[in-house]
C-alpha cells in the first residue's frame, strides 16, 4: 500500500518506519527543513513543505495513496491534510493532543475516518509493563472501549468451556480467538479453550476488573460461564 504521513517528528517517524518495514510505500511531508533533513538520513522520501497546501499533498502521491496519516503537533495542519487527503479518495488518520476538549475532539472526529492520540497510546504501553502477565492492551478505541489481547493460562477460570459458554460482562465483545501459536480469526461458538489459546477482546473501561477477574483468574470468580460456576 502507499500511504502519505504529514510529520517527521517523532511520531510522523515512527510510524512511517513501521509501515516501511512491513513492505509499503511511504513518503513524507515536513515543513521544518531541519526536521525535513532528519527524514532524509532516516531513508524516507521526504517533501519540504506545507502539509495544509493541496500542491505540496499533490506532489507527494496523494492522488495514488491509500491513506493518509496527519501526525504533526498542529491540529489545524492536520485537519486540513485530512480533508485534503479524504477529497483524494484516501483513507484518513489525524493526530489529535489530549489536551483538547471532548467537544473540539467531535468536531474533527466526524471528518475523519480516525483519530489517534499520542499520549494515550504511550499510556497504554506503560500500562502493559506494569500489567505484565497474560493481559495487553492493544489499543484504545473511544473514551470508554479498549481491546484486550488475552493470552489463556492453566490458571484461567475458562479455561476447558467452549467461547459460547463464556458470559462477559454485558458491554464487553470477544473480537477473534487463535488456538496455541495459529493466528487469532473469527470466533466460533464450539471453539474450545485451553491453555497457551488467545483472545481478542473489546471492553468498556467500567468492565475492565470483571473481565481480567473472569478471562485471567487473577482474582476469585464468582461466575464464569452461562451456566457455570
Amino acid at each position: 500500500m502507499e500511504f502519505v504521513i504529514i510529520g517527521a517528528g517523532r511520531v510522523g517517524l515512527r510510524t512511517a518506519r513501521v509501515l516501511r518495514e512491513e513492505g509499503h510505500d511511504v513518503t513524507v511531508i515536513e515543513a521544518d527543513p531541519a526536521t525535513a533533513e532528519r527524514g532524509r538520513e532516516a531513508g524516507f522520501d521526504v517533501i519540504e513543505g506545507d502539509g495544509s497546501r493541496e500542491s505540496v499533498l499533490e506532489s507527494a502521491g496523494v492522488d495514488a495513496a491509500d491513506a493518509v496519516g496527519a501526525l504533526t503537533g498542529d491540529l489545524n495542519v492536520n485537519f486540513a491534510a485530512c480533508l485534503i487527503g479524504k477529497h483524494h479518495g484516501c483513507r484518513t488518520v489525524m493526530r489529535i493532543d489530549e489536551d483538547y476538549r471532548e467537544s473540539i475532539y467531535q468536531q474533527y472526529a466526524d471528518e475523519v475516518d480516525e483519530v489517534v492520540y499520542p499520549e494515550r497510546l504511550g499510556a497504554i504501553g506503560a500500562k502493559n509493563a506494569l500489567l505484565g502477565g497474560s493481559l495487553t492492551a492493544i489499543a484504545d478505541v473511544a473514551q470508554n472501549l479498549q481491546i484486550l489481547r488475552i493470552t489463556i493460562t492453566e490458571e484461567s477460570p475458562i479455561r476447558g468451556y467452549t467461547l459460547s459458554e463464556v458470559a462477559l460482562p454485558s458491554e464487553s465483545r470477544i473480537l477473534a480467538f487463535g488456538k496455541g501459536d495459529e493466528p487469532m480469526g473469527i470466533p466460533l461458538p464450539d471453539d474450545s479453550i485451553e491453555a497457551g489459546d488467545s483472545l481478542a477482546v473489546l471492553a468498556d473501561f467500567s468492565e475492565l476488573a470483571a473481565v481480567r477477574q473472569l478471562l485471567v483468574g487473577e482474582k476469585p470468580a464468582t461466575a464464569v460461564a452461562a451456566g457455570g460456576a
